[in-house]
């Protein structure tokens, strides 16, 4: 159907200071062109009328924004309660859900700049996962096609494989499948070959150079009474996910200060050299039919181009080209992007199955690209419960 292809490309990628808004009336969508700095705090004004308005419309508890212009952080805010009757606030933490890859894909790829790994040497020299030991295709899997989901692993878990067991299915770097499993690998993958705890290479690749000092990969002591509630489809409230060892796919904590710290880190192309800069946004596997199908989208409403570069999905509207990574869990919904050239980006933190509805609500109020907006309000559509 139409509608679960839809649904597929977007789960795979496709998609400083607190203040609290009010409920208001809608306001105008941006106009065309990456906002100047008085354009930013008009488009604040904007969200902060209408941010709690667009909560109640679709029963999500909070909402954390980050907006960037001119290659600078132009302003964050936190809407919403993270519990009852506690307000969300700037050091209000969120699980970020899937955009955890792109954290990781970013320590990835510094870490192949520096000359700690090659992407494009066998990881097998350094780690096999047991399930794969038998299998000869294992020697051809490396840091790149994980990047690309380009393993041949089907499944997003390997839960969801026979008998529970990660498999390849398809040669590796012939195919597309989105799976969690290709992050989770390169994190075995990069401990292993370091002889360090992710965390530790997160912190030194990434969080440090970014300044952001409000991150976990695993549960921390400050998390306490800092982590906003979600809603799960069935209405009822509850804390998110958490990973007891660091995972690549999912469950990264943070503000949405250090989020926005992060977008500003990747679109300034931060420990990445002109080479891996071209790679990154370099798309492997055009998907344009995948993310666009008849009937759902209309074709003058198209991407020029989509699919996966290292890590981040690449979105070309023929207006903007983005860099963007999707989140999605049981009750966490959230996007980043960020426009390289134009240097303007958005990350989108959500705390309820509806997300999808308040961050396509969000993004057509800060990101003047009509085929985004198109594709980001179809998934919500068909992501609603």
């Amino acid at each position: 159907m139409p509608c679960r292809h839809l649904s597929v490309a977007l789960a795979a990628g496709l998609l400083a200071a607190c203040v609290h808004g009010q409920a208001g009336s809608s306001g105008p969508v941006a106009e065309a062109g990456p906002a100047t700095d008085v354009e930013a705090m008009q488009l604040r004004q904007v969200l902060d009328a209408d941010a709690e308005a667009i909560l109640a419309r679709h029963n999500v508890p909070s909402l954390a924004v980050a907006y960037l212009s001119s290659g600078e952080v132009q302003w964050t805010a936190n809407y919403g309660e993270m519990a009852p009757g506690v307000p969300a606030r700037a050091d209000t933490l969120y699980n970020v859900a899937s955009v955890t890859k792109a954290v990781v894909a970013e320590s990835l790829m510094r870490l192949a700049v520096a000359g700690e790994i090659d992407l494009d040497a066998a990881m097998a020299a350094d780690f096999v996962d047991p399930d794969l030991a038998d299998d000869p295709r294992v020697r051809a899997l490396t840091p790149a096609l994980a990047l690309t989901h380009r393993t041949g692993f089907a499944e997003n878990w390997r839960s969801d494989m026979p008998d529970g067991q990660l498999a390849i299915s398809t040669a590796p770097g012939t195919q597309t499948h989105y799976s969690g499993e290709n992050f989770d690998y390169l994190v075995h993958f990069a401990e292993a070959r370091l002889a360090q705890p992710f965390g530790e290479i997160a912190t030194r690749t990434v969080f440090d150079p970014a300044g952001m000092r409000d991150s976990w990969f695993t549960p921390s002591p400050q998390w306490e009474d800092r982590v906003a509630l979600v809603r799960r489809p069935d209405g009822t409230l509850d804390l998110p996910g958490r990973s007891a060892a660091p995972s690549g796919a999912n469950n990264l904590h943070t503000t949405i200060g250090d989020m926005a710290l992060f977008l500003r880190s990747a679109m300034h192309g931060q420990g990445l050299d002109a080479a891996m800069l071209a790679r990154r946004q370099t798309i492997v596997d055009d998907q344009v039919e995948q993310a666009c199908p008849p009937g759902i989208i209309p074709e003058d409403l198209c991407p020029q181009h989509t699919g996966h570069g290292l890590g981040w999905m690449v979105y070309d509207s023929g207006d903007n080209l983005f860099l963007l990574h999707n989140g999605k869990n049981r009750g966490e919904r959230a996007i980043i992007l960020f426009e390289p050239d134009r240097r303007y980006g958005v990350a989108v933190l959500t705390t309820g199955a509806n997300g999808r509805g308040v961050i396509s609500e969000v993004l057509q109020l800060l990101v003047p690209d009509e085929r985004l907006n198109a594709l980001v309000a179809a998934e919500a559509r068909f992501d609603r419960h």
